[in-house]
């Protein structure tokens, strides 16, 4: 059974380097804001075994305080499993306990996670980019409700 819990930042490198950053160096799966504070690191786990792993940081989106989804990956033996759904609904419920004031969380979605974030409620919010390290990429958003709103 899939299991969703707050990470330490070195939690989730293994599984980020795996994922996103195949072939790179391990470092470059370590983020400068992953000890930023504020910033909340979850994993999922399989009996015990890291599956996913997803950061949310404070900050803001065009002028508005928001999180950034940061490092969103699951190991590929159980993507399209329902695991980087239940990260989210845990990364939701935590960013409104963390900070009830903020109403947004955005990223920037790899072009092929873009039907993935639709289906769990984000929007687009960007024509198509290019990230040099990572590829074509879409600005995505998620308005959060007041936390009395589940």
């Amino acid at each position: 059974m899939i299991q969703v819990r707050r990470a330490n930042p070195d939690e989730v490198i293994d599984l980020r380097h795996q994922v996103l950053r195949t072939g790179r160096p391990r470092e470059t799966a370590t983020f400068p804001e992953d000890d930023a504070p504020g910033a909340v690191h979850v994993v999922a786990t399989d009996n015990d075994q890291i599956v996913g792993c997803a950061t949310i940081i404070p900050g803001d989106f065009d002028g508005q305080r928001a999180w950034q989804l940061r490092g969103m990956a699951v190991a590929p033996r159980v993507q399209r499993h329902g695991v980087g759904g239940l990260m989210l609904n845990h990364l939701r419920r935590l960013a409104q306990e963390s900070d009830g004031e903020v109403r947004l969380m955005w990223c920037n979605a790899r072009s092929p996670a873009v039907r993935f974030y639709e289906r769990n409620g984000w929007m687009l919010a960007s024509e198509e980019f290019v990230i040099e390290s990572a590829g074509p990429h879409f600005k995505m958003v998620l308005k959060l409700p007041p936390p009395d709103v589940r």
